[in-house]
């Protein structure tokens, strides 16, 4: 009898998205136009292997602008901070370079907005995560965190006829839309965002896993477990029927038994994970028998984000290219 065929399927899109790969950048071109070391508020991005590499390169991550010397150089990272996160660089003389990413940008922008014309603003999120934060202190006395349907029966507001909600950018679209549901009963003249919150590139790596977990006996996700959208990659593969469902940072952190009896493994990655991270996985499985790989495209991404516009009138003036 012929063993069954034993494949992966691989996700696309995957991996960096563009908020991403605009942090990375900056903080590599940081350090050649300014010099190592160069301080970093928080992880540039979620993810061990992009922070490890940039520590060997010469940044320095470090928890609040107090770490820093004065008048050094510190980048900020692609999830956000608040307005008094600026004003302390300021006050320590610090160079500040913001790494946001431009989608979570637009979202602060909303909150400020709708503070302004006096509306509660319900703020769909993970709490204590760096995006949560630097969105909330846009307008702290405005914004109230809901954190998922089960916080909704919590909900305050001061007129119900001024209320919207905003959201993280790297949600589970189907937990959002849940939570905005449930929103609505109690307050039916909730209001949206001008346009989605939640990141096309969250949304597009959602998607393809949808779209290919029901074939999977296993589905493995690479990513590290502080990132919130590689998190929700591997609840969201469970739940459109993968058997199982696993998160790793590395490939090596596979375990055998994962694999017994499966014939087809779907492969994606966070949208802070580099590719040779997920070349390592389809190593490690194609040794173990799934030589068999299917690239499953969803949608083509082109969008890129342009670099921070001081840190590309230091470069010019250093003479410093990228790429």
């Amino acid at each position: 009898m012929t063993p069954p065929r034993k494949r992966v399927l691989l996700a696309k899109p995957r991996g960096y998205c563009a908020g991403v790969d605009r942090a990375v950048q900056t903080v590599e071109l940081a350090l050649k136009t300014y010099g190592a070391p160069i301080y970093v508020r928080k992880e540039i991005v979620h993810n061990k292997h992009v922070v490890a590499t940039l520590e060997a390169a010469g940044a320095i991550f470090v928890e609040e602008n107090f770490e820093v010397p004065e008048g050094a150089t510190v980048i900020f990272s692609a999830h956000g901070v608040a307005p008094e996160v600026y004003e302390q660089a300021k006050e320590r003389s610090l160079r500040a370079i913001d790494a946001t990413c431009p989608l979570v940008t637009k979202v602060h922008h909303e909150a400020r907005r709708f503070a302004a014309d006096d509306y509660d603003i319900l703020l769909i999120g993970h709490e204590g995560h760096e995006e949560v934060i630097g969105t909330t202190g846009q307008a702290p006395a405005r914004i109230q965190l809901v954190d998922g349907p089960g916080d909704v029966d919590k909900v305050t507001v001061r007129d119900p006829n001024k209320v919207v909600w905003l959201s993280q950018t790297t949600l589970s679209v189907d937990e959002t839309v849940a939570t905005v549901a449930k929103l609505r009963e109690k307050l039916p003249m909730l209001q949206s965002p001008p346009s989605d919150d939640i990141c096309y590139a969250t949304q597009n790596r959602q998607q393809v896993v949808k779209q290919i977990a029901p074939e999977c006996d296993v589905m493995i996700v690479v990513g590290s477990r502080n990132s919130s959208n590689s998190v929700r990659l591997v609840e969201v593969a469970k739940d459109a029927g993968s058997r199982a469902g696993y998160l790793v940072d590395f490939a090596h952190e596979i375990q055998e038994e994962w694999l017994e009896g499966a014939t087809t493994v779907g492969l994606s990655s966070g949208a802070s994970v580099p590719e040779n991270l997920v070349e390592d996985v389809v190593a490690f499985l194609a040794e173990r028998g799934f030589a068999d790989l299917e690239e499953i495209n969803a949608i083509e991404e082109r969008l890129v984000f342009s670099l921070p516009q001081d840190l590309k009138r230091d470069m010019k003036a250093a003479g410093v290219t990228a790429g």
